[in-house]
C-alpha cells in the first residue's frame, strides 16, 4: 500500500510541518532507496489523471516516509518521464544533495568534528546544512584532512578522495537538513539468518 501522505512542496521549502501545495493521494507506487553512504532517491508512479498531477514539476520536493521507522524525508524533484498508459515516473534525490551546490574554502583539519565544523563554517554562501556526530577521535597526526582548494560541500562528506568519510571513516544519516555521520548506524538486534534445513 503507498503512503496516503505524500506531500509535495514549492522547490524554495525549508521547513516541511506543513501540507505545503497539498498532498499526493493518488500514487499508484512510491519507492524510497537508500544505500548505506551511497544513493538516497525517490521514485514515484503517479497516474496524469490524478489530484495536482499539473503541480508536479522540476525542482519541486516530494516529502515522503523513506520507511516505516524514519521521519518522513525532502526529495527534489530532478526528473518527470512522457507519460505512458495514463501514468508518469517521478524520480526525486534527498534534499541532502543541494549539498553540491554549495562551495566551502580550503581548511585543515585533525579530527572528524574539527573537520564537520570547517565545512559548516567554511561555506562561501548561507547553508542549511547542520552537522553531527558521535564519533569522537580526539584528533591524531595520522588522520589529517587537507582540502587546498575550493570544493562541494558534498564531496567533502564523501565520494571522493581526501573526504571525510575517506579519512575518518564511518556511516552517514541524512535527516531533512541534518547530516549525522555515525560510528555505525543501526542496532544489533541479536538476529541471525541461517541456512539450512
Amino acid at each position: 500500500m503507498v503512503d496516503n501522505l505524500i506531500r509535495l512542496f514549492e522547490s524554495t521549502a525549508t521547513s516541511f510541518s506543513t501540507n505545503g501545495i497539498g498532498n499526493l493521494p493518488n500514487a499508484s507506487k512510491c519507492e524510497v532507496v537508500e544505500e548505506r553512504n551511497g544513493s538516497y532517491e525517490l521514485e514515484l508512479e503517479y497516474p496524469i489523471s490524478g489530484k495536482r498531477y499539473s503541480e508536479l514539476e522540476l525542482r519541486r520536493i516530494i516529502v515522503a516516509r523513506p520507511n516505516p521507522y524514519s521521519p518522513p524525508q525532502p526529495f527534489r524533484i530532478y526528473h518527470i518521464s512522457k507519460s505512458m498508459n495514463g501514468l508518469v515516473t517521478v524520480k526525486a534525490e534527498h534534499i541532502s544533495y543541494d549539498m553540491s551546490g554549495y562551495p566551502v574554502a580550503p581548511f585543515t583539519a585533525g579530527s572528524v568534528i574539527t573537520a564537520l565544523d570547517s565545512v559548516r563554517n567554511g561555506c562561501i554562501v548561507p547553508c542549511p546544512f547542520e552537522f553531527l556526530t558521535d564519533i569522537d577521535d580526539g584528533g591524531s597526526a595520522e588522520k589529517k584532512m587537507i582540502v587546498t582548494k575550493p570544493e562541494t560541500m558534498r564531496a567533502l562528506l564523501g565520494g571522493s578522495d581526501n573526504s571525510i568519510l575517506d579519512i575518518f571513516g564511518g556511516e552517514y544519516e541524512f535527516d531533512q537538513y541534518r547530516v549525522i555521520l555515525h560510528k555505525k548506524r543501526g542496532t544489533n538486534r541479536g538476529v541471525a539468518i541461517r541456512y539450512g534445513k
